[in-house]
């Protein structure tokens, strides 16, 4: 009975070294797939970013007959061309084009030659 209880005691102490020498080498390899699990982590926001639609505008730019008009609407007594060319940098010749877009569409009037007011 006595060598029965030795050689189960012998056998449990190998089974204990076995058992840690097990949970050493799980360590290990969790140790070993963490970096590549980073890296893939890494990887996948690279693929978004790639992928990310493109930020919103705040406001597309408007175009030139919006841009003259905004202008006439904000003046309360109303602008000359000049004052148009200088705001916009249009030539005279553009603003001349676009007033004459905008009285068609009845958005402005024009009070005296070359002098613009809301309708």
């Amino acid at each position: 009975m006595k060598k029965l209880k030795k050689d189960l005691q012998a056998v449990k102490k190998e089974i204990n070294v076995l058992i840690k020498k097990t949970e050493s080498l799980l360590k290990a390899v969790d140790k070993l797939e963490k970096p590549e699990s980073v890296k893939k982590a890494k990887a996948k926001p690279a693929k978004v970013k790639a992928v990310k639609k493109a930020p919103v505008k705040k406001a597309a730019p408007a175009n030139a007959v919006d841009i003259v008009l905004s202008i006439i609407n904000q003046s309360k007594k109303g602008v000359n061309s000049e004052t148009l060319m200088q705001k916009t940098g249009y030539e005279r010749k553009k603003i001349s084009n676009l007033v004459y877009k905008l009285t068609k569409q009845g958005k402005i009037k024009t009070v005296a030659k070359g002098f613009y007011v809301k309708a």
